[in-house]
């Protein structure tokens, strides 16, 4: 199974893109541990070196949906602002949204239609006479490529297949990349509140007693207690 997530720091200032940076190392350490593959697509870099305004990420795994209900909604961190001394504000939040399932087309050979045809350029009489290039379209999308690399029109049959199914997977990432840019636009604004996790301090610990959140809110960095959080 195939997801596709997006973190974003919304409209949030500088603060909250580099909590995107440090959650996404989180996430992605958390994934490896689940036995989660993920794979950036794309990513938008902040104003502040190591700031990660918003990503894609390609997450697959059998255990991808279970992984993921750990992850998706407000993420809350709750430290001291590194980029602005005189900033009174400890609470950051950012968005972790789920985008529509991916859309995985399977190839299938009777899908694929394969036409002969003269090389063109160099190569003597053999060029002229022999019908050795392949084109190979894929019948459904109207996608195709061309194949003229080899004398044997079997061989440039391979090649032709390969190169499709290349040309395919490129096509259904651009279709990704710009179906997250839309995306972008709708979660602009992140939710506050009801955090699906909370991270304290510079080292993104995370908060265990949910029930003494509204306490931790109102305490800075310094005034934690080590023994309530755990890594």
């Amino acid at each position: 199974m195939k997801k596709l997530v997006q973190l974003s720091a919304g409209q949030g200032p500088a603060e909250c893109k580099y909590v995107v940076a440090q959650v996404l190392k989180k996430m992605l350490n958390d994934a490896s541990q689940n036995n989660i593959d993920a794979k950036i697509l794309r990513k938008e870099s902040g104003p502040e070196n190591g700031t990660i305004a918003s990503l894609l990420v390609l997450f697959s795994g059998t255990e991808v949906s279970k992984f993921l209900s750990t992850w998706l909604g407000t993420i809350q961190w709750i430290g001291k602002s590194t980029y602005g001394k005189s900033q009174q504000r400890n609470n950051w939040f950012i968005g972790i949204f789920a985008m529509d399932q991916l859309e995985e087309r399977e190839v299938s050979d009777a899908d694929i239609a394969y036409q002969a045809m003269r090389s063109s350029g160099a190569g003597g009489q053999h060029v002229n006479k022999v019908s050795s290039a392949v084109r190979a379209t894929h019948v459904p999308t109207g996608i195709s490529v061309v194949s003229m690399d080899s004398r044997s029109q079997h061989q440039n049959k391979k090649l032709a297949k390969e190169r499709l199914l290349e040309k395919m997977q490129a096509h259904q990432l651009e279709v990704v990349k710009k179906r997250f840019e839309v995306h972008c636009q709708k979660t602009k604004n992140v939710t506050r509140g009801k955090p699906i996790r909370v991270f304290i301090g510079s080292d993104f610990k995370k908060a265990v007693k949910k029930n003494e959140l509204k306490t931790t809110r109102q305490k800075t960095k310094n005034e934690l207690k080590k023994g309530d959080y755990e890594n």
